[in-house]
């Protein structure tokens, strides 16, 4: 396999790039780029090396606790589990939440072989039990495999007295009713408060 095709299948590797794309953005950062590729392979391997997962939440981190698990001034009754660093990295943009995380790292997908137990169910649930957690709070995607995710946490949860909440679905802000899938409206009149 020649240089320019070893790029372009590890352009491949990443989210919603196919052939065509990683052809495309590879032969952009060789004719125009070089400067950028130098710095992107040393931000990569920089990466490789430095960026491990917290030993506390298992978010993304480069020292053994992340900066929010060793933030004192969280509310430490809250735990919200979500399923990526991603996720969490969102509901932190938002700056309405001030409790603590869990990331799961994955989802429940049976069709994929994977359970609670390959998701860190086991984990979350000591973590759940730790004194002065009142409630888990769980924003797992509204996807199937979120949805399934969320279930089976909640009823493990529920079975060790652990109060389990579901984040809310509805109309997005900003948004015409007309417009908005009837799946959506559906769950927002059910869900009304």
């Amino acid at each position: 396999m020649t240089a320019l095709e070893t790029l372009i299948e590890a352009l491949k590797r990443l989210p919603g790039v196919g052939q065509k794309s990683a052809q495309r953005m590879a032969y952009h950062l060789l004719q125009h780029e070089r400067e950028a590729m130098g710095k992107l392979s040393l931000a990569l391997s920089a990466a490789a090396e430095q960026i491990g997962h917290c030993q506390r939440c298992h978010t993304f981190s480069e020292t053994a606790m992340c900066p929010i698990c060793a933030d004192a001034t969280r509310d430490a009754r809250l735990l919200c589990v979500v399923e990526t660093p991603a996720d969490q990295a969102a509901l932190e943009r938002t700056a309405s939440y001030r409790g603590y995380y869990f990331v799961l790292l994955g989802r429940v997908s049976p069709l994929d072989g994977i359970g609670a137990r390959e998701i860190g169910a086991a984990e979350l649930l000591l973590r759940a039990a730790e004194s002065g957690v009142e409630e888990v709070i769980l924003a797992t995607s509204f996807t199937a495999e979120g949805e399934a995710t969320a279930h089976v946490l909640s009823e493990a949860l529920r079975s060790r007295s652990i109060r389990a909440t579901r984040l809310a679905r509805g109309v997005p802000v900003g948004s015409e009713l007309e417009y908005v899938d009837l799946g959506t409206i559906a769950h927002a009149l059910a869900d009304r408060h």
